[in-house]
């Protein structure tokens, strides 16, 4: 049986290492966009801050497609790159982070969000976008009031595809808290079975010196650095895949 579509909302930001953390997050961009387009799923760019030296301070992109969700939802994490910056004289290895937040986008019947519950602001652009970008507010904030949770869009010239796109990230937003509320209220031991793979601490290392990719969260490398960094993610992927499969079988 064909799997069914789904819609993965993939957020990026560059956290320690300065312009080589956004670098980097532009990196991980492209390597998941590239996957995505060998996996036939769609990609739409929902929400981005661009640097000036043409990284991302963050960028905030849908993915869609059959298995979209199940294949990407192992990306959570802390995200560590090990390389010379270009900027770097001296030829030293840098250590800069990112962090990657995966969220499952919830079909309109799982989740209901009232418009009285809603705050939302209208600014200007900002950022490297043409020449439209600080000359009307197309841009979008809002704020759910019962979470607190605020999201904003800037990626699109119209406000309300822009309204559209902040919408979607506040609903996977809002159901992902919902689901961290429901797993609080496990035990631990099931809670660490479940959130094994999701856990925002170190999760993998790029070290481009060596060509190597570690996931630290279950111990295995591979030393194609530079051609999974093209998209070809098949190798990590299979891994997971292959661990689900033993889990489920246990």
């Amino acid at each position: 049986m064909e799997q069914e579509k789904q819609s993965v909302i993939i957020e990026i930001r560059a956290g320690t290492g300065g312009d080589e953390a956004g670098l980097f997050v532009r990196d991980m961009h492209r390597m998941y966009s590239k996957y995505a387009a060998s996996q036939g799923w769609s990609n739409k760019i929902m929400d981005s801050d661009m640097s000036d030296v043409g990284g991302y301070k963050q960028i905030v992109f849908e993915l869609s497609g059959s298995g979209a969700y199940d294949a990407m939802q192992y990306e959570s994490g802390v995200h560590r790159v090990q390389r010379i910056p270009k900027t770097e004289k001296q030829g030293r290895v840098h250590t800069s982070t990112i962090t990657i937040a995966v969220l499952n986008k919830p079909k309109r019947i799982e989740l209901i969000i009232r418009p009285e519950d809603l705050k939302i602001d209208t600014y200007r652009s900002s950022g490297a976008g043409g020449q439209h970008v600080n000359k009307t507010e197309s841009a979008i904030r809002i704020t759910h009031k019962p979470t607190g949770v605020v999201v904003t869009s800037q990626s699109e010239r119209s406000q309300h595809q822009n309204k559209e796109n902040a919408m979607g990230i506040l609903a996977a937003r809002i159901l992902q808290a919902q689901e961290e509320s429901d797993m609080s209220a496990l035990t631990e031991e099931r809670r660490q079975q479940i959130g094994w793979a999701k856990r925002s601490e170190k999760t993998r290392t790029y070290n481009y010196p060596q060509n190597r990719i570690t996931d630290h969260r279950i111990g295995k490398s591979w030393h194609n650095l530079e051609d999974i960094v093209e998209g070809n993610m098949e190798p990590i992927m299979k891994a997971f895949k292959n661990l689900k499969k033993e889990e489920s079988a246990q």
